[in-house]
């Protein structure tokens, strides 16, 4: 592993600290019915069998197969099955009832001849198919039975298995609680969007971004607004932070005169693990708990900001969550261009993807990673990683990559 000076850590070894200082939260038990990308926390069983009986696959007729093992043969209709509204009587020798598809089938019967394969007048039917038993017939317990444990602990809930829970007659479902992440962002330039804009001020787009990336992975954002450049007013934004399961700041982690994070949450009980990691961009980041709380300070510029919470926040939060995707996901790729050696630092290169005619995928980028160009990080598709070190290296060669979906 390379020698780091100026404090700083490996990327890998930020990640071990940072999921050391965060825990998996407790469960809460909510409708089935708002269950939507929440990670279940416990087995849920189905309560009922399904079908509860034997019904019908096909809208046609209930009879015996021995009746229709030769055909044509005239069957008498006793009856109607139709679903939620079954046929009482039983079939014996030579009677059909009427069934639609879902319908309980009838005493007596063990097949279904499809109404295409007949020709009825009045109540005689005239059977042109053989049915086998068995014929279209869905049993019981096809599909589930009571007791039958069909999603577990730990799940991520998408419409399917929540229709699924649904159908198993559960209406509430115990789920990971989702973790509740506060947003600070720093800086006496920061206004909101559509607020008014001084000379010398830019727009907030840090936290607006952050908050979006922490809903869609699960978490729940709390925006404590703007602190100014001046301990008081950070302190007073501070004041808000109960009930968060973790606390984000945007910028002021740097060494500049007004860079107050640091120094200003220390006095409030931050206890820093780090506070540099040999990564670019992103190398102004900071990890640590204040007053219990686990803190991640993100770098202020907007490509930093959003690089350190992909490789970052988001695995703090999935750990919180309980999930195994707490670990960088990478693939490879072709290069889609030359890259020069690297330095001591980790690069993480913002990057377009393609697919070729033969499905491989091309990682191409970008000429400038300047790391305050937000258009062009919209634009990315993915990280292209480069280790510290790394030699030189041709377009045309595979590269280790990070996907950006969120």
């Amino acid at each position: 592993m390379p020698e780091y000076s100026e404090g700083m850590i490996a990327v890998d070894v930020a990640l071990e600290n940072v999921l050391a200082g965060v825990t998996k939260l407790g469960s809460e038990d909510i409708s089935v019915g708002e269950a939507q990308g929440r990670i279940l926390a416990a087995d849920v069983a189905s309560r009922l069998t399904q079908p509860p009986v034997d019904v019908s696959a096909m809208d046609g007729y209930a009879v015996r197969a021995e009746d229709v093992a030769s055909v044509p043969v005239t069957l008498t209709q006793i009856g109607e099955s139709a679903a939620g509204s079954g046929f009482a009587g039983e079939i014996k020798a030579g009677q059909t009832a009427r069934i639609f598809t879902g319908a309980p089938v009838p005493d007596g019967a063990d097949a279904i001849v499809i109404q295409e394969d007949t020709d009825s007048d009045g109540d005689q039917i005239t059977m042109k198919e053989a049915a086998p038993i068995g014929k279209y017939i869905r049993p019981a317990g096809l599909d589930f039975k009571a007791g039958n444990v069909l999603v577990t602990a730990g799940s991520k809930l998408n419409s399917r298995n929540i229709a699924l829970i649904a159908g198993m007659n559960v209406p509430w479902i115990k789920v990971i609680r989702q973790p509740r992440v506060a947003i600070l962002s720093t800086g006496d330039e920061l206004v909101l969007p559509g607020d008014p804009i001084g000379p010398d001020q830019i727009i907030s787009s840090n936290s607006i971004g952050l908050a979006a990336f922490v809903k869609s992975n699960g978490g729940v954002p709390i925006n404590l607004g703007i602190a100014k450049d001046d301990p008081e007013s950070l302190r007073a934004v501070l004041s808000s932070l109960t009930g968060a399961d973790m606390l984000v700041t945007i910028g002021g982690a740097s060494v500049g005169d007004y860079d107050l994070v640091k120094s200003v949450l220390g006095e409030e009980g931050l206890d820093i693990t780090f506070s540099r990691v040999a990564m670019r961009p992103g190398k102004p980041l900071i990890f640590g708990k204040i007053n219990g709380i686990p803190m991640l300070g993100l770098p202020g510029n907007p490509v930093s900001a959003g690089v350190t919470a992909a490789l970052f926040l988001r695995p703090a939060i999935n750990k919180m969550l309980g999930t195994s995707a707490t670990s960088h996901v990478t693939e490879t790729a072709v290069l889609g261009r030359d890259l020069d050696e690297n330095d001591k630092r980790q690069d993480y290169l913002r990057s377009t993807l393609t697919i070729g005619d033969d499905g491989a995928l091309t990682a191409t980028p970008f000429d400038r990673q300047d790391s305050s160009m937000l258009a062009r990080f919209a634009e990315a598709e993915c990280l292209v990683v480069r280790a510290p070190f790394a030699p030189a290296i041709s377009k045309g060669e595979r590269i280790e990559i990070i996907k950006l979906d969120a």
